[in-house]
This record gives structure tokens, C-alpha cells and sequence, in this order.
């Protein structure tokens, strides 16, 4: 579980547990960092993680049933949101006020996509969405995701031992920052510290600078992964809510150089796509 307050621009006492903590603390970019007990980085090795490869000169190969390496891509493409289960994005009113906000700026102008016209970013969950390829980097103690659109990277930092908790003023980003750990077959990753300039979709769903997810990946067979995403914000939602994406690994496509407005890979066969979005 995660907690979180805020002070003016930076977000304050982000609530890891185990792993999440210590690489928040090594690795994000902090504006102050303060651990609570006394005040003392524990030391932090890219080499800690307990998933076992084999390292083969400079390739790492990650053991068979966490190998989630590969370039992946969706054939369906959903503008709003689809929740597990299915219905609507459970807002209170301070969400549902928020999004007739920004549904009514968008009408007049007053509020843009800068996710498609500045090409920011998406945020999560929106961009597990987006009808472009992804790749999936494993290397010692890290996985990466990279997204073609927008020039995306999210490193992964895994399993970085912390036996206590840590109180960090952290600076907010469109992707938060995140930690990863393996629990059998499945991938792990936390994230916290969430701007709040993204939208959970392509309609303007708005989350706040509370939000906090955990998502679940793992490989259904060798070439189809499935990613689920809880996502959790009490100063919008009355509850968590989930989404599910299921991609297919494509060994035939390199990612492109591609940012929103560009001339890009014809993407007209995945279902639903809208050149707008």
C-alpha cells in the first residue's frame, strides 16, 4: 500500500514497502531527500536484484519464465477507458467536477491534448493503450519499457532490499517513478509521484498528484503478455479501479524514431485507431 501527502509542488512521505522505498531513495529525482529514522542512505547496488540470468559478455539473458524481453504491440485501440468488469471511472464529485472541467475546456479551446500536441508523455494507464509498438529491455537488476510514441522510457528498477519504510519529498513526473519485483512468473511495479498534467485516457479523465498504481505483467504463452493495472487515487476516486491489456510480441518490428504530428508507421490495422488519438 502507498501513502502520500503533499507540500506546494513536491509530494511528501510517498509509502513504499520492501523494495519500492530504497529505490525511490537512490534513484529519482529528488528535491530533497529525508529518511525519517536517522537520516542515512542505505547503500544501493544495481547489481541487488534477486531474479537469476546468465550474463554472456555484455548480453544478459533473463531465466526462461521471466524473459518478457521483445518488441510488443496491441490490435485493439480503446479512447476511454475500459475498467475490469466493466462500467465507468468510480470519480467522487471532486473527479467528476474535475472532468466536466476539462471536457468543457477542451470544447472551448481552453484545454489541449498536450499529449498529442506537444507530445508529452501519456501517463498511466493511457499509454498502456496507444496503438503503437513497445519494446521491453531486461538487463541486471532493471527492466525498461520504451514506447515509440512520444519517446517514452520507464525504467524498472528491481528489487532493491529496504527492510524499513522512507519519508521523500519527490518530484513529480508523467510516468511517476517505479520499482518492480518478481513473484514467480509475474512482474510487479509500483508507482508513485504522478504529475498531474495526464489524463487516465484519450477523454480527459483527470487523476490528481494522489495517484498511485500497481501493475501486473506476465506472458500468457511465448508470444502474447497480458498487463493488468489497479490504479488508486482518493482525491478523485470513491474506489480502485482496474484495467487490462493484452499485446502481442512482434520479432519482425523495430521501433521507429516518432513524435505525435510526425509522419509515422501505418497503424490502420489495429482496431479502433483514430489518427487524432
Amino acid at each position: 500500500m502507498i501513502e502520500m501527502t503533499k507540500t506546494g509542488g513536491l509530494i511528501l512521505g510517498v509509502r513504499f514497502s520492501k523494495a519500492a522505498s530504497a529505490f525511490l531513495a537512490a534513484n529519482c529525482l529528488l528535491a530533497s531527500s529525508a529518511i525519517a529514522a536517522d537520516g542515512a542512505n542505505p547503500p544501493i547496488s544495481s547489481q541487488s536484484a534477486t531474479q537469476e540470468g546468465t550474463t554472456v559478455g555484455p548480453i544478459y539473458y533473463p531465466p526462461d519464465h521471466q524473459n518478457i524481453s521483445g518488441v510488443w504491440w496491441t490490435e485493439v485501440y480503446e479512447p476511454v477507458l475500459q475498467l475490469v468488469g466493466g462500467g465507468e471511472i468510480p470519480y467522487n464529485e471532486a473527479g467528476l467536477a474535475r472532468y466536466e472541467e476539462i471536457e468543457a475546456g477542451v470544447t472551448s479551446g481552453e484545454i489541449t491534448d498536450e499529449a498529442r500536441r506537444v507530445c508529452v508523455p501519456d501517463g498511466l494507464p493511457r499509454i498502456l493503450t496507444n496503438p503503437y509498438p513497445f519494446q521491453i529491455i531486461q538487463t541486471p537488476g532493471q527492466v525498461t519499457f520504451i514506447y515509440e510514441l512520444n519517446h517514452v522510457i520507464r525504467p524498472i528498477k528491481l528489487d532493491v532490499p529496504q527492510a524499513s519504510e522512507l519519508d521523500l519529498e519527490i518530484f513529480p513526473y508523467y510516468s511517476g517513478h517505479s520499482v518492480g519485483r518478481w513473484e514467480g512468473d509475474t512482474l510487479i511495479v509500483e508507482s508513485a509521484g504522478f504529475n498531474e498534467k495526464t489524463w487516465l485516457d484519450s477523454t480527459g479523465a483527470p487523476s490528481s498528484w494522489q495517484k498511485t498504481t500497481v501493475e501486473t505483467i506476465r506472458k500468457l504463452d511465448d508470444d502474447t503478455l497480458e498487463w493488468i493495472i489497479e490504479v488508486n487515487d482518493p482525491m478523485y476516486l470513491t474506489d480502485t479501479f482496474s484495467a487490462r491489456y493484452v499485446y502481442n510480441k512482434h520479432d519482425d518490428v523495430r521501433l521507429q524514431d516518432y513524435n505525435c504530428g510526425d509522419e509515422h508507421r501505418d497503424i490502420s490495422h489495429i482496431e479502433g485507431v483514430n489518427p487524432q488519438n
